[in-house]
């Protein structure tokens, strides 16, 4: 997949710099060309030696190369930068530290790596990778925010055991994931190029009172990557998205919503123009049949207090009652009777696939950064998928939706 690329990669002073020994190797082995650059302090972490081992090629650290005096005029020292930026068909940050990131935000180039970040003319990718407290430092924060507006693409840290003892985001992927992520990268395809493509994402939100409500675990990590990977396809995706945390990818049309009645309004709105509807949205199935103006108090009442509920609107329903040019799917997290469930839901919705995962599978449901899924089709065809990262999940739909629309 890689044969023939040209990767660029610097590295950073972390310690998830030894990590990237093993990433050299998986690139050299798929077939790809590498140089390094390191900075002054990433040498403390991983030998310059060993990486030139594995790269096949001479570890650039200093501003200049290391030459003779009499051997000076026969090199252009003014373009060195230069020569490595053109180069590379991308630019791989990995690991990238605060102090790197914020440096590269502000245009400072004070070693060989920043001086090439300025040069380079190829697309960047940067796995930052800190201790958490730095993570979700406010500047940090805001520096990763704009690299994202910058066109800078991201690669966005894990959670896990620190080197500092504590857990929590901050850790740099594993290499394979780095290594899937830049494959997927370089081979992106453009086959949604001018398709335009409506996703739900994450929970909804009904009032009980002005300070209570009812939702569910959904973090909106399936619908924001469904998003991002259609995006980067060529698609003009919408995407509508109940009460997330979550970044939403660049260069779509991002509606925000909280209750199902605002989502249900949204979709009504926007559903006539599109290529394919994604209904990933995790939308309540009950809310409050008369909200309280003000706070419920515990003094107001005696014993249990019972809540009153009626139906939300059924979102999927309505599409697949409307259905004319769109290709409609929708999603089932069921706990039980999987499949039967899910194919009941395909028939009764009206829709084109179904994506089924389980709360049964460890690595698949709500809040986690990987999916187990089966599709299923009208048709009947049923095909199950191993464990993978929701982005690489996504992809895999889009893929299937591609085949499905060339068959027709």
């Amino acid at each position: 997949m890689l044969k023939g690329r040209k990767i660029l990669l610097g590295i950073t002073g972390g310690i998830a710099a030894y990590k990237i020994c093993n990433l050299v190797r998986l690139f050299i082995k798929d077939g790809a060309e590498v140089r390094v650059i390191m900075t002054p302090s990433a040498t403390k972490f991983v030998s310059p030696v060993t990486l030139s081992v594995l790269s096949k090629y001479p570890v650039a650290i200093n501003m200049f190369p290391e030459i003779k005096d009499d051997e000076i005029e026969k090199v252009e020292l003014s373009t060195w930068h230069i020569d490595y930026g053109m180069w590379a068909d991308v630019f791989l940050i990995a690991p990238a530290t605060a102090n790197s990131i914020a440096k590269i935000v502000s245009g400072i180039a004070d070693n060989f790596l920043l001086t090439t970040v300025l040069a380079a003319r190829c697309p960047i990718i940067i796995a930052p990778s800190m201790d958490t407290d730095m993570l979700i430092n406010p500047v940090t924060q805001k520096n990763i925010s704009l690299l994202k507006e910058r066109g800078f693409e991201i690669i966005e840290p894990v959670e896990g055991e620190l080197a500092s003892g504590l857990t929590g985001p901050g850790r740099m992927p594993e290499p394979e994931d780095i290594f899937r992520f830049l494959c997927n990268y370089l081979s992106k395809k453009k086959d949604l190029e001018g398709k335009k493509v409506l996703i739900t994402a994450g929970p909804t939100r009904e009032p009980i009172d002005p300070v209570r409500y009812i939702s569910n675990y959904s973090s909106g990590k399936m619908g924001y990557s469904l998003a991002k990977a259609a995006s980067e396809r060529g698609a003009l995706v919408t995407l509508i998205s109940g009460p997330s945390y979550l970044e939403p990818p660049s260069k779509i049309n991002l509606i925000r919503v909280t209750t199902a009645e605002e989502m249900f309004q949204a979709v009504k709105s926007n559903y006539k123009t599109q290529d394919l509807i994604i209904m990933s949205a995790a939308v309540a199935d009950f809310k409050v049949k008369s909200v309280s103006e003000g706070k419920i108090k515990k003094s107001s009442r005696k014993g249990n207090y019972i809540l009153e509920l009626e139906e939300t609107k059924d979102i999927l329903g309505f599409l697949g009652e409307n259905k004319k040019k769109y290709t409609l799917i929708g999603f089932a997290l069921e706990t039980d009777n999987e499949l039967e469930n899910a194919k009941e839901k395909l028939e009764k919705k009206n829709l084109d696939f179904i994506i089924l995962n389980s709360l049964r599978d460890k690595e698949a449901g709500f809040e986690k950064d990987t999916n187990v899924i089966t599709i299923l089709t009208r048709s009947g065809d049923v095909k199950k998928y191993d464990v993978m990262k929701k982005y690489d999940v996504a992809n895999v739909i889009l893929d299937y939706y591609v085949n499905y629309i060339k068959s027709l």
